[in-house]
């Protein structure tokens, strides 16, 4: 189960989804790689932690309300100053004030900007008669571009792991395309059974969306997470956290 601060939270404001970094805070203990991330709920808090992370840091808007940053202008990348990060965090604030004006808004969530990798995405759900899935495609626009994804129940197997990053039709730009160095397939294989060891310890976790996850020629690392816990779960009416 998730840890008692955070259900108390969810309970509290009566929702399911986690916000960014709930989420990342929630899956970091997994295993998962995942890109190290800080709440900042005032200007210079941003920019403490941004100088702390080191440069370059990116800033997205904190709101259990706001689902898709980036359609509000809620993501700011390649900050490379206190100035920048002060100015994004204002400009954020304005955004969603804006765009957003009965949004809930935490603050920002400051992160290293992580070099960019072949994207891939890694998935779960929880299907009501055989429980939980793990997904494994393309990340980024391509998922929803093209559906090319791989699917296997819980729990998952080295082998499951192993045919599931193979099996996609895209598995050839991950093997290495036009001159390109392969991607660490192996640490790919890792964080699935990762995220299937997770889903196996958390039985209150609905969906959980890792896209993109940078794959590398060595090592991968999720730059953005979303988790949904069960409403029936925590108790908490239907309709909550929608």
């Amino acid at each position: 189960m998730a840890s008692l601060p955070l259900l108390d939270t969810l309970r509290r404001e009566g929702r399911t989804v986690l916000t960014e970094v709930e989420a990342k805070a929630f899956l970091a203990p997994s295993g998962i790689p995942i890109v190290p991330t800080r709440l900042a709920r005032t200007q210079r808090e941003a920019v403490r932690q941004a100088k702390d992370l080191g440069w370059p840091v990116v800033l997205k808007i904190v709101s259990p309300d706001i689902v898709h940053k980036s359609d509000i202008g809620g993501v700011k990348t390649g900050l490379a100053s206190a100035a920048a990060v002060a100015r994004a965090y204002r400009d954020l604030m304005e955004a969603a004030r804006t765009r957003a004006p009965h949004a809930r808004i935490h603050g920002v969530a400051v992160q290293p900007m992580a070099p960019q990798g072949r994207e891939v995405i890694l998935g779960a759900g929880k299907d009501p008669q055989f429980g939980h899935y793990v997904m494994f495609g393309l990340g980024g626009v391509w998922v929803e571009a093209l559906r090319d994804v791989a699917f296997r129940l819980v729990p998952l197997t080295p082998r499951d792991a192993h045919q599931m990053v193979r099996e996609i039709r895209g598995f050839p730009l991950l093997e290495g395309h036009r001159g390109q160095p392969p991607v660490d397939l192996a640490s790919l294989e890792r964080a699935l059974l990762a995220l299937s060891a997770f889903l196996e310890k958390h039985p209150e976790v609905r969906e959980v969306d890792l896209n993109p996850v940078f794959a590398y020629p060595q090592g991968c690392l999720a730059v953005d997470a979303r988790v949904v816990l069960d409403g029936e779960a925590l108790r908490i009416p239907p309709g909550g956290g929608a």
